[in-house]
Order: C-alpha cells, then structure tokens, then sequence
C-alpha cells in the first residue's frame, strides 16, 4: 500500500467512524429486543416442512444440503444430515460438533457417530428405525452413490425422490432472516466505500478483490459471500470471470460484483460499474441502458408479480436498444444462506412474488474482449410493493471516479 492510499484510507475511516460495528439504531429498521425476539423458531420450520409431506407422498424427509440443515435447525457446521419425520427430528453428525450442536440446538434429538460408524450407516439406522418408511431424499443434494449406499443398507425403507421442499420455505424470509439480509448489505456497501477511497490506476483486479474482502470482514463480516468478480475492460466482458492482473489502468470499465456473509452465514449480492478513465460514447450508452432496464424491472416488482414477465420487461428493453444478443443470463435470483436460491427471474421461470422474497435485478450488456456492464441491486418484496435494500448510488455520473478520470 502505498502513502497516498495509506492517507486516503485514513481519512475514509475518519470520516466513516473507523471500522466499529454499526448500531442497530443506525442500520436496522427494528429495535435489538424486536430482533432478539424474531429469533428463528426451527420448530415451527420444522413443522412447516411436514405439512409438505402429504403433497409428496412421503412420512419423513432427509435433509442433505447444508444450508437447508442450518436452516432447520441453526447448526451452522458441516458434513451433517437431518431427518425430519411427522413425529421426529434427528440431527446426525459426528464427534467434531458434539459441543457445537449442544449449543446451538439444544431441543433436538441427535445421533453422534464416532470414527468406528460411517455417516451412512448411522443415517441408514436412523431411517430404518423411522415411524414412516417412505422417505424422501433431497434429489438436488444426495450424490448418486449416496443413495445406492443407503438403499443398500436400510432396511424396509422405500425413498422417494423430492426436490426443492425446503428451499420453498426458505423462498419467503422472516424478519430476523430479513435483519441478517440488512446487515450483509451494510458490510458490503462499507467495503466497496473503502475500495472506491483507495483505487490507484496501478491495481490489479486482484488486489481490488483482497482490499474488498479485507473491508468487509472489518465492518463485521464473516467474509465475502462469494468469491468477489472484480473485471477491468475485458475480464468486465465476462459474467463471471475471476479477478486476474489486469490494472485499473488498462481500461475505463471496473466492474465490481459482490457481497458479503454475515456471522449467521447470510450474504448480499451487489454489482456495480466504476469509469476510472475517459469514457467513450459507447460505454455512456450500455451503461444507461443497462440502467434504465434495471429500474424498469424494479419497477414492476410486487406480490404477485411474475418473475417471467419482470425478466421479460428488461429484456426486451435491452433488446429493442440494440444489444439483445449481448445479455444472455437470467435478471435476477433469490438469495439468503445461499448466493442463488429461488425465486428465478428468467426466461424460464413459472414463479410468482410473494411477500418476504428477496431477490437481485441485474441487467447486464457484454460486449467480448471490449467491456461489460452490470447493475445489481437487493430488492425486498413487502407486502405492497417492494423496498430496494441496497443504497449504493447507481447514476452514470455516480461511476465516475474524478481522481482517476
């Protein structure tokens, strides 16, 4: 780092208040006692979950992804499955969590293998003991050889393959879901403010991508929520390219894409598109339509949109400015403990909007081995219309970095 960015970043951090948690008064729209008492209630999920099973013909269901056990439960480690029957819910794991699971799920019964039991078997001896015998299994989620090995091994159980019954819960989010969304913006927005501070025309998309992360774990982040894109020129060109070494320098586009995860592992996701260089005619164009399609999009969103219909709003204004062939991906996707989870905005998607989704819109135009420009914000679905969660500012003039420009 050098001493100009060391002066810079000093007096970014003057200014902002240094790198201090921020209050909840400041940043969340609800009170500390009103978060502490929308804690989730895992059984009542739970309970949820089993009023899906009559629709899938099915008396229990074997949860394998973790993001869906985390989500049933709070265990927040890995390498362990949840079978959820209409009369039981077992965790099974292994030694490493057994003060973990103590803590963190302390109402559910658990089966803790040592090194002498595979997690096959236990999980097979949990299913054979089962009150049902037709068990679902997460199609999505359990590899093939998996399902071989449990069919082999548990006895009297007939598995039914399922998929996505509890990432429909997961779709609409509550309010403490709702907070932690809130707080993964904060410390992304935050981060990206001390990469705009401390831009230098000598810094490559890598480094770009440290300095981002870094800041985000400083406001609170557990870290990013997916490795960060940062593009300059023609790596922007590419949806999701990897940071590499190109500098800042070698071209006026900087496309940023990231977010953040917080300590209870949900994430933002935000793209924007900073000119650091004289811009060219063609780039003031992309970038206000790819704009004006996003805000056209948003819009339009409100319970009982069409996610197709909303896709279609973008794409066709894309289309009809020119540059149709050039915006290939889906508008936008849920996220929470997952980067991508449904709803779907694209071409393909039958989903309708409900109140308590959460979803990105972002429009993007990339034009090979030239630049690429992406506008991506966090829009909450309310139960009259919406309420963009993200705030960084989005005009072209707002991209512009005068001190590199």
């Amino acid at each position: 780092m050098t001493g100009c960015q060391q002066l810079r970043l000093a007096g970014f951090f003057a200014h902002t208040g240094s790198f201090s948690h921020p209050s909840y008064a400041s940043v969340f729209p609800v009170s500390a006692e009103e978060i502490a008492m929308s804690a989730p209630n895992y059984s009542a999920r739970r309970k949820r979950l089993v009023r899906l099973f009559k629709g899938a013909a099915i008396d229990g269901l074997l949860v394998t992804s973790e993001a869906s056990v985390q989500y049933l439960t709070g265990f927040t480690g890995d390498s362990t499955r949840l079978f959820v029957g209409k009369k039981e819910a077992i965790l099974i794991s292994d030694t490493r969590y057994t003060t973990q699971i103590a803590r963190e799920c302390g109402d559910l019964e658990v089966v803790i293998r040592d090194s002498s039991k595979t997690m096959q078997a236990s999980t097979a001896a949990v299913l054979t003991a089962a009150t049902g015998k037709n068990i679902g299994v997460e199609a999505d989620h359990l590899s093939f050889a998996a399902y071989e090995g449990l069919s082999s091994e548990a006895e009297n159980v007939s598995f039914v393959s399922t998929s996505g019954l509890v990432e429909k819960l997961r779709m609409v989010k509550d309010k403490w879901e709702i907070v932690q969304i809130r707080e993964a913006v904060h410390c992304a927005q935050r981060g990206f403010e001390v990469v705009k501070a401390n831009l230098t025309r000598d810094q490559t998309e890598q480094e770009i991508r440290y300095i981002l992360e870094a800041a985000m774990r400083k406001f609170g982040a557990n870290g990013p929520g997916f490795e960060p894109i940062v593009g300059v020129g023609p790596t922007a060109a590419l949806p999701h390219a990897h940071a590499g070494q190109l500098q800042v320098k070698e071209s006026p586009v900087l496309l940023i894409d990231w977010g953040a995860e917080t300590k209870t592992r949900y994430r933002s996701d935000l793209t924007r598109v900073l000119i650091t260089g004289k811009p060219t005619k063609e780039i003031r164009k992309v970038y206000n339509i790819v704009l004006e399609a996003q805000q056209r999009a948003i819009a339009a969103i409100r319970p009982g949109a069409s996610c197709l219909e909303i896709d279609t709003l973008a794409r066709a204004y894309i289309a009809d400015s020119g540059y149709g062939d050039y915006f290939g991906h889906g508008l936008g996707h849920g996220f929470g403990l997952e980067i991508h989870e449904s709803p779907r905005m694209s071409p393909l998607s039958d989903q309708i909007l409900e109140p308590g989704m959460v979803i990105t819109v972002e429009p993007g135009i990339y034009l090979p081995e030239n630049f690429g420009v992406r506008i991506e914000d966090d829009i909450l679905v309310t139960n009259d219309g919406h309420e963009v969660l993200t705030s960084v500012p989005r005009e072209f003039d707002d991209a512009i970095i005068d001190y590199l420009a």
